[in-house]
């Protein structure tokens, strides 16, 4: 059994209604005039044909991302703009799958940069909203009970007593019910329980010195693993009791473009 993921960008809003532009990479059809720039990250799920040695031609996807998906969104961005986009994405699926020989396994619409709503092909009920939040804040690398030397040794210049910052950002995955008016998780309502919870506590902190979950002696190394460990134990209960029927799956958090850490995995 082989997973296989296709990306499809395409705009809505002010665009023709058929492909105009052969620059599948950047998004067709393209932009013209004020729009949305959108990104489906389409997974599908099955065995390799023993002859072709793949499961599926992935411009196969893109013809059927373009019949069975793009016309949806783009009717409900122009005639229902207040949609939710979860309950316009769980209406997409069912189409999308039978397009695609019951291959499909789920879809990630990329709404923004940061933010973007999956809906998998078995649980039509269910959104997994996903919001990426940053904050600043210096931290250090170091175990009290081992010495000062094996500190330096197995740390190197992340132990310097002086600490050092990164711009981190905190992305939680929250699994929310879809309802008649759409996912059980409004996103305003989520940015200002996170901004609470994780941002005042962290932001333009000594993770080592200003916050409980990581001060000595009793806090834990705030290492990139942990600090998602104490995101995740911090927002699990104020989800759950913030938005009935909600669920914090897990807390991705990253200290650089390429060094992240999710939790639970």
């Amino acid at each position: 059994m082989h997973v296989l993921t296709r990306s499809v960008r395409f705009a809505v809003g002010a665009v023709p209604p058929g492909p105009d532009s052969r620059n599948g990479y950047a998004g067709r059809p393209a932009m013209a005039g004020l729009g949305a720039h959108y990104e489906l990250a389409v997974r599908c799920r099955g065995d390799l044909d023993p002859t072709l040695g793949y499961m599926i031609d992935i411009q196969e996807i893109d013809r059927a991302v373009r019949a069975a998906a793009i016309p949806r969104i783009r009717a409900a961005f122009d005639e229902h703009p207040s949609s939710d986009p979860g309950m316009v994405l769980a209406g997409v699926i069912p189409h999308l799958g039978a397009e695609l020989r019951g291959l499909l396994d789920s879809v990630i619409w990329q709404l923004s940069p940061y933010y973007s709503v999956e809906v998998r092909m078995g649980a039509l009920g269910t959104v997994l909203v996903r919001q990426r939040f940053d904050f600043a804040a210096a931290h250090r690398l170091h175990v009290e009970s081992l010495s000062p030397e094996e500190n330096l040794r197995l740390f190197g210049k992340c132990n310097y007593p002086g600490g050092h910052g990164h711009n981190y950002q905190v992305e939680p995955c929250i699994a929310a019910p879809l309802g008649p008016s759409g996912a059980a998780v409004p996103l305003g309502a989520l940015e200002s329980l996170v901004h609470a919870i994780i941002i005042e506590r962290f932001d333009h902190r000594n993770l080592n010195q200003d916050v409980a979950e990581f001060r000595s002696p009793t806090g834990v190394n705030p290492s990139v693993e942990n600090i998602a460990g104490v995101c995740f134990g911090l927002l699990a209960p104020e989800i759950a009791r913030g938005f009935p029927g909600a669920e914090l799956r897990s807390v991705t958090v990253w200290e650089s473009d390429r060094t992240s850490s999710t939790f639970p995995a």
